[in-house]
């Protein structure tokens, strides 16, 4: 019985297609690059199974149980945060009490705003701050709060904010739900419209 209620929870298996996946659970994509496979994407992962997309990373049999086990883990894991105001990934979280230690804020907050800027119109702003008012809600998650203005909140509903690491450098990113994509997009990667 109990292995048949670890099946039903298995939404992932090895023999699903890498692209399938990540166009049913784009959740997968973090946990999939931690592994090495840094494929997402590519003309390969459309007719490749996650077994021989593993396996040609160099992976054993062993490894790609434990890699499908954390792809399912973390299909399960977004599903705690649908509904949710705002998201705060657990490298987030991490990466934001460091900043907080370094610069002897702990106790403090990220206020993130959404300000005119950049070539689309808006960018984000982001800062360490300590103080509230009553036109701030407050999401305290993973250990970690964010200050946002009740009025930023209607556009920012439903937003992850993320911490990235790229060859230019590391940083916090906001995907959000709610910018108009079929505007084209800007030049500089930085800015959005609604």
């Amino acid at each position: 019985m109990e292995q048949e209620t670890k099946q039903l929870k298995q939404v992932i298996s090895k023999d699903m297609t890498i692209g399938d996946v990540v166009a049913k659970y784009p959740s997968v994509i973090e946990p999939l690059q931690a592994a090495g496979v840094h494929c997402v994407g590519c003309h390969v992962s459309y007719h490749e199974t996650l077994e021989q997309g593993f396996k040609g990373h160099g992976m054993s049999d062993e490894e790609v149980s434990t890699t499908i086990e954390k792809l399912n883990k973390a299909v399960e894991d977004s599903k705690l945060d649908e509904g949710k105001e705002f998201i705060v990934t657990n490298k987030a979280a991490e990466k934001l009490k460091e900043v907080l230690k370094e610069n002897n804020k702990e106790g403090s907050g990220l206020r993130v705003e959404i300000v005119p800027g950049g070539c689309s119109g808006f960018q984000y702003g982001l800062e360490l701050d300590d103080s509230t008012t009553d036109l701030d809600l407050v999401v305290e998650e993973k250990g970690v709060k964010i200050i946002i203005t009740k009025e930023n909140m209607n556009f920012l509903k439903g937003a992850k904010l993320d911490y990235v690491d790229s060859l230019q450098g590391g940083g916090f990113k906001i995907s959000n739900p709610n910018v108009n994509k079929s505007g084209g997009g800007c030049g500089c990667g930085q800015s959005f419209e609604y």
